[in-house]
């Protein structure tokens, strides 16, 4: 398989990536910072600098990988920022703007990229976009990178109904609270910037060790697979939720609204799919 990853010199692109090159898979990592090829594994690394939230940058990135490769089976987004953190009517509005080019630009720019050699590929074309950390909740003192993450998961949702007919999966994921660089970041920022609970939940998540990574990149691999063909258009959990047991239900899936960002409503509504009674 020929997979593009962004924000693969860090953090789960990184463990990606080694995972991937590992299982036999050819990768091409894209990032701010060089890297180095993963030690062991019978699949290729290629490497490029590359600002996601530039478009000239990004499209020549995808002209350089469309010179190696006819076709792109799968490419997965990880590249992203805290960015501006701190109380949303108090911080700088260009950092909090840059934040959103990083987190959410980032994302679209790469999949429209790369659209062009994921639709020559033979098989069924896999797009997976990670947006945990505040796209389901608000998060205080992270609004523009909550904001970013919950749009992400809304294009995702978007692309999946307009390229329905087409042989292509994509999907968001929330890999759980794995403990990475952005996890130190919340420390050095310290309690009075990302306030006390957020700070006491990084630094719990620090000392137990955080979710599993192995998990996260497990559901990686299975929706990398055809084991999920049709699941389109969903925001998967690692961690809480059962998806090895999801393949058999791609068409049920794909007519509820099971794991989508939706408005939660009264069971006095009139409305038809309110809650019941």
């Amino acid at each position: 398989m020929r997979v593009v990853i962004t924000g693969s010199s860090h953090g789960i692109g990184r463990a990606l990536a080694e995972r991937l090159v590992e299982r036999g898979h050819d990768v091409w990592g894209l990032a701010r910072s060089p890297q180095a090829a993963p030690g062991t594994g019978s699949g290729t690394f290629k490497s490029r600098r590359c600002d996601v939230s530039a478009w000239p940058q990004m499209e020549s990135a995808a002209s350089e990988v469309a010179s190696t490769w006819a076709h792109l089976d799968s490419l997965i987004t990880c590249a992203a920022i805290h960015g501006e953190v701190g109380r949303t009517l108090a911080v700088d509005p260009v950092k909090w703007s840059e934040t959103l080019q990083v987190n959410l630009m980032g994302t679209f720019n790469a999949i429209r990229a790369f659209a062009d050699l994921l639709s020559r590929t033979p098989r069924r074309a896999k797009i997976l976009c990670f947006a945990g950390g505040g796209a389901t909740k608000a998060r205080p003192n992270f609004s523009a990178y909550g904001a970013a993450k919950t749009a992400v998961v809304r294009l995702v949702e978007t692309i999946a109904e307009e390229e329905r007919s087409r042989p292509l999966d994509i999907n968001a994921i929330a890999p759980g609270a794995i403990n990475t660089r952005l996890t130190d970041e919340v420390l050095t920022f310290g309690a009075d910037v990302v306030g006390q609970f957020e700070y006491n939940s990084a630094l719990k998540q620090k000392e137990s060790g955080g979710a599993s990574l192995d998990n996260a990149l497990d559901m990686v691999e299975w929706l990398l697979s055809s084991d999920s063909d049709g699941i389109s258009g969903k925001l998967l959990s690692a961690p809480w939720d059962p998806w090895r047991s999801l393949g058999s239900r791609s068409a049920e899936l794909t007519q509820s609204d099971v794991y989508t960002l939706r408005r939660v409503l009264p069971p006095t509504s009139d409305d038809p799919k309110a809650a019941p009674k």
